[in-house]
This record gives C-alpha cells, sequence and structure tokens, in this order.
C-alpha cells in the first residue's frame, strides 16, 4: 500500500507536466482543427530557456531560491511564447486557407528546423542542472520501514499547475479572449462575421499553448536536472497521445490524459518493467479509441450543413 501511494505521488507529478503540454495541442486543435506538431519542440525550448535563466541567475548572484523561480518562470514564459507565436505565423498563417494537409506537413517541418537549431546553438551534449529546490516532506512510515515522501519539489510542480489551472479555467469563461476562443472554436467564418480578430485570436492562442509549454519544460528542468535537444519529441508525443486519450479538443480532457499517462508510466515502471512504461501508455490508448473513439471527455464533430 505504501509504496502505491509512493507511484501515485509519482504519477501525477509526471502527468502534471503531460497534462500542461497536452493543452497547447488540444487548444490548436479546438480552434483551427490541426495538430501543432511543432509543440514538442517549443516545450523543449522553454527547458533550454529556463536552464539558461537559472545559469544567469547564478552569475547575477541571485540565490534567494524563491525569487530566482520567479523571475526564470516568467522569462521562461516570455520568450518561449514568442517562438509560439512565431511558428503560428510563419508556419500556419501563410497556408491557413490550403488543404489540410499543408499545414500539417509545415509544423514537421518546424519541428525540425527547431531540433536542429537548438542543437547548433546549444550544442548536443546533455545540459545539467544542480538541484535547486531540494528536501523531502515525510508522509508516513510502514511497519517494514518504507518511508513515503513527497519532495518539495513535486509539491511546487502540483500547486503551480493547479494555480495555472484555475488561471487558465478563469481566462477561457469569462475574458474577452476565452470568449473569442470560444466562438472561433464554434465557427470561425461565423466568429469574424460577428467582429472576432480571428488571426489576433489564434496568434494569442499560440501564445498561451506555448508558455503553458514552457512551464512544463521549465518544471521538467528541475525535476530531471538534466536535459537535451531531442526531449521535445518523445515529451510531444505523449501530451498528444494525452490530448487525444482525453478527446481532443477537450481542456479538462486534455488534463485528464496527461494525468492518466503520467500514473501508467508511473505504476508500470514500478511495478513491471520500466523499459515497457511507454508500451503501456500506447496499448492504454488504443484501447480507448477503440471503445471511446472521441476520448474520455470528446464530444463528436457536428458536420454542419
Amino acid at each position: 500500500m505504501e509504496y502505491f501511494v509512493q507511484q501515485l505521488i509519482n504519477g501525477l507529478t509526471l502527468g502534471a507536466i503531460y497534462g500542461l503540454i497536452a493543452i497547447g495541442y488540444t487548444m490548436v486543435y479546438g480552434i483551427i482543427g490541426m495538430i501543432n506538431f511543432a509543440h514538442g519542440e517549443i516545450y523543449m525550448i522553454g527547458a533550454f530557456v529556463s536552464i539558461i535563466g537559472f545559469l544567469v541567475m547564478g552569475l547575477a548572484g541571485i540565490t534567494w531560491v524563491p525569487l530566482a523561480l520567479l523571475i526564470v518562470l516568467v522569462c521562461t514564459m516570455v520568450v518561449t511564447a514568442l517562438y509560439g507565436w512565431t511558428v503560428e505565423r510563419l508556419a500556419y498563417r501563410p497556408l491557413r486557407g490550403s488543404f489540410r494537409l499543408a499545414p500539417l506537413i509545415s509544423a514537421i517541418g518546424m519541428s525540425i528546423f527547431l531540433q536542429n537549431y537548438v542543437q547548433l546553438t546549444q550544442g548536443a551534449r546533455v545540459k545539467p542542472l544542480q538541484p535547486i529546490v531540494t528536501g523531502v516532506l515525510p508522509l508516513f512510515t510502514s511497519p517494514g520501514g518504507f518511508t513515503v515522501q513527497i519532495s518539495y519539489l513535486q509539491i511546487f510542480i502540483i500547486l503551480l499547475t493547479v494555480v495555472l489551472m484555475a488561471v487558465f479555467t478563469y481566462m477561457i469563461a469569462a475574458t474577452p479572449l476565452g470568449r473569442s476562443q470560444r466562438a472561433c472554436q464554434q465557427d470561425l467564418g461565423m466568429a469574424a462575421l460577428v467582429g472576432v480578430d480571428v488571426d489576433r485570436t489564434i496568434s494569442l492562442t499560440f501564445v498561451t499553448g506555448a508558455a503553458l509549454a514552457a512551464v512544463a519544460g521549465f518544471m521538467v528542468t528541475l525535476y530531471y536536472g538534466v536535459i537535451d535537444f531531442y526531449i521535445g519529441f518523445l515529451a510531444g508525443i505523449k501530451a498528444f497521445t494525452a490530448a487525444v486519450l482525453g478527446g481532443i479538443g477537450s481542456l479538462p480532457g486534455a488534463m485528464l490524459g496527461g494525468l492518466l499517462i503520467g500514473l501508467i508510466e508511473a505504476f508500470f515502471s514500478g511495478y513491471f518493467s520500466v523499459e515497457y512504461k511507454d508500451v503501456a501508455v500506447f496499448i492504454m490508448l488504443v484501447l480507448v479509441l477503440i471503445f471511446l473513439p472521441t476520448g474520455l471527455l470528446g464530444r463528436p464533430e457536428v458536420e454542419k450543413v
């Protein structure tokens, strides 16, 4: 039982990271009906920007951890959001009126470009980071001597995810941008006719998704302490899987899918074999799509005539 609780904590932490990346996929798909396959590389860039930020904080002599975390987090979100805006302007906007396969090919090309861009500018070697947030909080100890604990970093990751989801939910439900996004999700043409700036709304959607991916990259840098230019590929595939699992186009579904994938990985690694944890994730995806083709919280598309 104690080991189960420990793996549950680990799975929720990992799932929070996947969920933040998955939201970017599902937001873009919900509005323009296309998958941004460069989103994983945006997350990877966020990780690199954060590690550079911590290096700059050290050189500047800022050693108070809360202040350093706040500054690096904000800077990472801003810089990575600019990359998200650039991807939309270069890879999507010029091809929005083209056949549906064109933006997909463009996004894959942008993904390859960003991978090689980071490799050339930062080098191919892994980039390590010394632990920034240390310490653990023991929860309880089993009669056999196994102690269930949660690290302060895990608490920070989970709380930050909860806060971001609350802010994001409010933004979608009660702000002009959220109303514009919901209008574009319903019908781009009609939204434009009633005065919604469609180009601006889509650009801000890419920016918002990139900012959330930047937070995920920031978390991964702190959690694992090592990154490389290739981390965006597998994380992007898993986050896309999370979006499909929860129901592509559904924001709560994206977070639910991310949490489920994190839990599957944690439990499969703990009770079976860590080498096959990715296989378990994709088997679960196949099973869900067989019985629930729209995902766990997805809604079937209604063909407009």
